[in-house]
């Protein structure tokens, strides 16, 4: 009797989020929209009926609050609603896109295409993730909804992330920090965006993610003070002059303190610019926009002092996500103190208020009034779409793709001017080369050279803004392997690889003939899992890579002799473990370590320290874990198995792109094995100091000492320890008494 009031109870919460998506959608509906979300509801919910999510709500709650967010946080329309509705049922479902066409027309289906995954078995070494980001962002080449209804879908995962597993929570948010933050940047989705990286930051580093809200939560109050007494005098002359505005003080993402704690290497206590006030003009014509906010930063400028060097006019030449606003940093002594305080002021219209809010959805809304909005996301969006019809055919690796593509996303802008005065916003670090094949690949294809303000430069010359360039070409130049090296646009790095693919296809074909007649003579079966084991041995980052190497001479083809030697040799020593080369991925290595514990509760893990006599595993070097650390396992293809700390910087890319190869690692050694660390001490240097510091460690601790340097310039203190640990308790216990040695200031660990 109780399930069915479950039941019950299950279905009219469901009608309760579908009513509230009905009212948040009712200013947009026309004519037979709401009949047609009727109906794609009903088809969801029927298709979804029997299914759960981790968390045992109704699968049903996910899209309709993916539709919700759409609406409400992003500000699309009907045809989004329909297709958040639906976007799982053909992946998880018997329902085709045959069915979604017949019932709903081609651009749902089109829509709900793009955001299905590629189903079937991917070749070892490729990675299934980025061909599913590929598939994705090709769509933005046909309809940028598909992007804007996967970042809600991604929003609500993140939201609901609790009841994952831990290695699929990491996962999912390394994708997120990797791909999906960098892409709502982009389009505009501030709100989104940080709300993404705060959930990246909740999940991979939760112990410092907690720290800094409890923080902020504590600060509030005198935070709160601090900004009503700073805008007051700014509210009193902008309401005796007769502007309608508004202005808020707002404190920073935990994300982006975080970030500063750690790039800058401060504590909470010594970051200032914890909050932005806000000024938002509600100018009556949009031609005053403008004005309206340099006469804003007059007002503020007349109580406080500028810093002239931080002076952001986004106004004049918005950023390429559209984004326009006016940043000033100001200095501010409340009343009472005697410590001055930087503060950063933003100053924008309520039109730019909301672009800057809401991205690409609001600056639609706007693009039919006569103010100059938004060229910029037009212009992203449409570079953006160039690539990708340039690689939509490409062969290129998948992981390649998506490199290029994130650089699009993190680029800041430079611009620079034709020798007409026409003007071309490109990637900041862009050379002359990428301004040549910005103008035209026949341009790009026959550069040698280029004037910049009247000089002569070298293709490779960076540009700055305000450079005007005229590009210098010769019939004779051809392109060359050596100018991937110093382009960054992705326009210019595509044609670059187009042009000489074409010169190096011989190359790849009498490499491939070598490798082949060369495995012959040493009897070994050339196979799919040769080639990558070959690929991962010479480090070359496709397989065509690998013969194009051979075929120009690069590698010589005794060294496949050398490869099979080292490989019989490994094996001998394998002979009674876990053979690691033969495994494709974390679940297949799963299956292999349930046979070694039996039905431990632990089975499905890497125990280190316990597993050492059957599975060989290696710590990775680029940010050596000790025992304590959160870790995870990765499958690679030529080097076993090697753990990684979370915050490991290679940790997003690996889980990213590879996350079917990550297996859960724990440390369980009850033995006292010394692990290397690294420490950093800044401080203020003084006559035995470094007595101190090494007495602490050897004396005190029984710490084995492995490197000491140190660097002392004009009373600064500034030291490099490298150590041997048996954990992180034991390191943390060290770095607690290292930080009250008198002149120590600051204590850091580094990989």
């Amino acid at each position: 009797m109780e399930l069915v009031i479950d039941l019950e109870q299950e279905r009219q919460e469901i009608l309760k989020r579908y009513r509230k998506l009905l009212r948040a959608a009712k200013p947009l509906l026309k004519d037979n929209d709401a009949k047609l979300i009727k109906k794609a509801f009903h088809l969801s919910a029927e298709a979804h009926k029997d299914m759960r999510r981790k968390s045992g709500e109704p699968y049903i709650f996910h899209p309709l609050e993916v539709a919700q967010i759409c609406v409400e946080e992003i500000g699309l329309g009907t045809t989004s609603i329909i297709c958040a509705l639906l976007h799982d049922v053909v992946e998880d479902t018997h329902y085709t896109l045959t069915d979604m066409e017949r019932e709903f027309g081609p651009k749902v289906a089109q829509i709900i295409d793009g955001l299905t995954k590629i189903s079937g078995q991917f070749e070892f070494g490729t990675s299934q993730q980025a061909e599913n980001f590929r598939k994705m962002l090709l769509t933005l080449s046909d309809d940028i909804r598909v992007i804007l209804i996967k970042l809600a879908d991604r929003l609500h995962n993140m939201r609901t992330l609790d009841s994952m597993a831990r290695d699929k929570q990491l996962k999912i948010a390394s994708e997120t920090i990797f791909v999906y933050a960098p892409l709502a940047h982009r389009l505009g989705l501030h709100a989104i965006k940080t709300e993404l990286e705060d959930l990246h930051l909740k999940y991979t580093e939760p112990e410092d993610y907690n720290f800094i809200r409890e923080k902020l939560r504590a600060t509030r109050l005198s935070r709160d003070r601090f900004i009503s007494k700073f805008i007051e005098p700014i509210e009193n002359d902008l309401r005796e002059q007769g502007y309608n505005f508004a202005i808020k003080g707002r404190p920073k993402s935990i994300y982006s303190i975080w970030n500063k704690m750690r790039r800058q290497k401060k504590t909470f206590e010594e970051i200032y610019d914890l909050f932005a006030v806000r000024v938002i003009m509600d100018s009556a014509d949009p031609k005053e926009e403008k004005s309206d906010c340099w006469h804003a930063y007059s007002i503020v400028t007349d109580y406080y002092t500028p810093n002239i060097d931080r002076l952001k006019d986004w106004l004049a030449t918005p950023r390429a996500n559209g984004y326009e606003s006016l940043h000033i940093t100001v200095m501010y002594r409340p009343e009472g103190t005697d410590k001055g305080q930087w503060v950063e002021v933003q100053i924008r219209s309520k039109r730019m208020d909301e672009i800057a809010e809401k991205g690409v959805a609001a600056h639609w809304k706007y693009k039919g009034n006569d103010t100059k909005t938004g060229g910029g996301i037009d212009q992203w969006i449409s570079q953006v779409r160039e690539m990708l019809e340039t690689t939509r055919d490409s062969k290129a690796a998948a992981l390649d793709f998506l490199d290029d593509f994130r650089s699009n996303l993190f680029a800041e802008e430079v611009f620079v001017f034709t020798p007409k005065g026409e003007l071309r916003v490109l990637q900041r670090g862009a050379t002359a080369l990428d301004f040549a094949f910005d103008i035209h690949t026949h341009v790009g294809a026959h550069c040698i050279a280029a004037k910049v303000n009247n000089n002569l430069v070298p293709i490779s010359h960076t540009l700055n803004n305000g450079d005007q360039v005229e590009i210098i070409t010769a019939k004779r130049q051809k392109p060359s392997e050596d100018w991937l090296k110093f382009v960054v646009t992705s326009k210019a790095k595509a044609r670059i690889k187009d042009l000489i693919k074409e010169e190096n296809k011989q190359y790849i074909t009498d490499g491939r003939s070598i490798i082949e007649k060369r495995c012959k003579i040493l009897h070994i079966e050339v196979t799919h899992e040769l080639i990558n084991q070959l690929r991962a041995y010479f480090n070359c980052k496709t397989p065509n890579d690998l013969y194009y190497r051979f075929g120009k001479g690069y590698i010589q083809q005794d060294e496949i002799r050398k490869f099979k030697q080292e490989k019989e040799a490994k094996a001998n020593v394998q002979q009674a473990k876990i053979n690691t080369d033969d495994l494709q991925d974390g679940k297949q290595f799963t299956k292999e370590l349930r046979k070694i514990h039996g039905e431990r509760a632990d089975a499905d893990a890497l125990l280190i320290g316990e597993d050492m006599d059957k599975i060989d595993y290696i710590l990775s070097k680029c940010c050596n874990p000790i025992p304590g650390d959160d870790v995870f396992g990765f499958v690679t293809v030529n080097e076993g198995i090697k753990i990684h700390r979370t915050s490991c910087p290679n940790a997003p890319e690996l889980l990213s792109n590879h996350g079917n190869r990550v297996i859960k690692a724990k440390w369980t050694s009850q033995q006292k094995i010394a692990f290397l660390a690294g420490l950093k001490i800044d401080g203020t240097d003084r006559v035995g100091l470094v007595n101190d510091l090494t007495r602490i460690i050897s004396n005190e601790l029984h710490i084995n000492i492995r490197s000491i340097s140190v660097e002392t310039d004009e009373g600064i203190f500034e030291g490099y320890i490298k150590l041997y640990v048996y954990d992180t308790r034991h390191l943390d216990d060290l770095m607690k008494k290292l930080d009250k040695v008198e002149g120590v200031y600051r204590v850091t660990r580094f990989d």
